[in-house]
């Protein structure tokens, strides 16, 4: 790596590591911008505790090591920024057609489209999920969770600064209107709704919540990973730095879902209650029954699949081709990195039956990157099924097929069951109720959202966490509230 500063500075406004202070051009639109951005984080942010004091961590170095320092600050004052993991010497395209070629510094004409469509879509789900959670401060289970929330809050804010930089330096005149057209989009609006579905769903709740970070934010993952091969070294740089980011909102997922397994497990344990399909006897216990987390699992990793788009695309063959846009950890992939006579293994639906079908990989790329994402989430229900197994409860959650429910692809037009069975209309209506949340189910969750925030305690459906942050007491204050 070059010697270029990993450190931040904050000689200007806007904390960074890439020389602001030395573009005015950049700097002058990104200051414009910065006051309309404060606007849409106070209309659109956590309601409730804009001044509140959190203890969040602050990015003051994108070394792998020490990146961080901890401390209180109110969230509208949080230091956002623009951060770039440091320049590789001699980086060479490792995939399409220009493998082995230097990487770009600046856009090239060809893949200008391209490459803005890819930075806007990026760059519009980090506001569309603050937007979603904007609600859930006030139903939170600890201050834990709460200080947990904000700053993934804060972190999909920063990562929205990522794309705009981008977009304003690289860009020109149509990279800033689509940095405003950002700001303008908002979740589940009818008349200028986000741009991918599953950023429009609401989130009513924290087991929703959780739901999203496991699932959603894995997919987000993935899909900086792909970019984080970038042929366009800006792009290529922000993506690995957004990972180090990324990887704390799944953690959150990951053992917020497996806490609240913890919860009722320990629950029915405690009250000699063997069935986990008692949802009379269990639910009076103040826990979320096992069935009703699968039903939300089924839900939010249907949604999330359909943001890794058709099966077969054309445009996911161009950007491989064209060096914009790579596969999952390209880097580790043995074979030719040009995919021009490789094939894939996709599951189509053909004659009313669902079957493993030999593709061109070059236009099944989405495939590939789905099923890569699918082998992720299966290995984190494994650990939700160790706590099921340990206390000897006769359940086990799992990954409903990749047919269930889906809106886009190629079982968009058909129902199935999340085991993979075909059904008609009429079937589908008649037991949609056993696979996908209930307005029972939702009304029964929003019965326990109800707020703690006395230090050190949790609401009773969710168990506490293994290990505090930044080695803190169990009794932290995390959020200093005025109570």
């Amino acid at each position: 790596m070059t010697a270029e500063s990993t450190q931040v500075s904050y000689d200007t406004l806007i904390p960074n590591n890439v020389g602001l202070s030395s573009d005015r051009r950049v700097l002058k639109g990104l200051e414009q911008w910065h006051p309309e951005f404060l606007n849409w984080w106070h209309d659109m942010g956590p309601d409730g505790f804009q001044h509140v004091p959190v203890y969040l961590r602050t990015a003051v170095s994108v070394d792998r090591d020490g990146w961080a320092q901890f401390g209180y600050v109110k969230m509208p004052d949080y230091r956002w920024g623009v951060l770039l993991a440091p320049r590789i010497e001699g980086r060479t395209i490792g995939f399409g057609h220009y493998l082995g070629e230097p990487v770009w510094q600046e856009v090239p004409g060809e893949q200008r489209a391209a490459l803005r469509r890819l930075i806007v879509i990026q760059g519009d789900t980090e506001p569309a999920s603050v937007e979603q959670q904007r609600h859930l401060g006030k139903t939170a289970p600890s201050l834990y969770d709460l200080r947990n929330l904000f700053q993934v809050n804060v972190e999909e804010a920063r990562h929205l600064w990522a794309m705009v930089y981008l977009l304003h330096k690289y860009f020109g005149r149509d990279g800033r209107e689509e940095a405003q057209e950002l700001l303008r989009r908002r979740s589940g609006d009818s008349n200028s709704p986000r741009l991918l579905g599953a950023f429009n769903e609401a989130t009513p709740d924290w087991l929703s919540y959780f739901m999203f970070t496991f699932f959603t934010d894995r997919d987000g993952k993935m899909q900086l990973e792909s970019l984080a091969q970038s042929g366009f070294d800006p792009l290529a740089r922000t993506t690995r730095f957004m990972l180090t980011e990324e990887a704390h909102h799944m953690f959150i997922g990951q053992t917020g879902i497996a806490r609240i397994v913890k919860s009722t497990c320990l629950a029915m344990r405690k009250n000699d209650l063997h069935d986990p399909y008692d949802v009379e006897r269990i639910r009076p216990l103040g826990v979320i029954d096992l069935p009703t987390v699968q039903r939300k699992l089924n839900f939010h990793f249907s949604v999330s699949l359909d943001l890794f788009g058709s099966e077969i695309s054309t445009n996911a063959a161009g950007f491989f081709d064209s060096g914009i846009k790579g596969r999952y950890r390209e880097n580790g992939i043995e074979d030719d990195h040009q995919l021009v006579t490789a094939t894939y293994s996709v599951l189509k639906l053909e004659q009313g039956h669902i079957g493993s079908v030999d593709t061109a990989a070059l236009p099944a790329l989405n495939a590939r990157l789905r099923d890569d994402y699918v082998r992720e989430c299966a290995r984190g229900v494994d650990r939700w099924n160790t706590i099921i197994r340990k206390a000897g409860i006769p359940f086990t959650l799992f990954l409903p097929h990749v047919a269930f429910s889906r809106t886009v692809g190629e079982f968009a037009d058909i129902h199935a069951t999340p085991q993979g069975h075909i059904l008609t209309d009429d079937e589908w209506h008649q037991q949609k109720h056993r696979f996908l949340p209930t307005a029972d189910d939702e009304a029964y969750l929003n019965s326990l959202m109800i707020s703690v925030f006395e230090p050190g305690e949790f609401a009773s459906w969710i168990a506490p966490p293994g290990n505090p942050i930044d080695n803190k007491s169990a009794n932290f204050k995390y959020v200093r509230l005025n109570r």
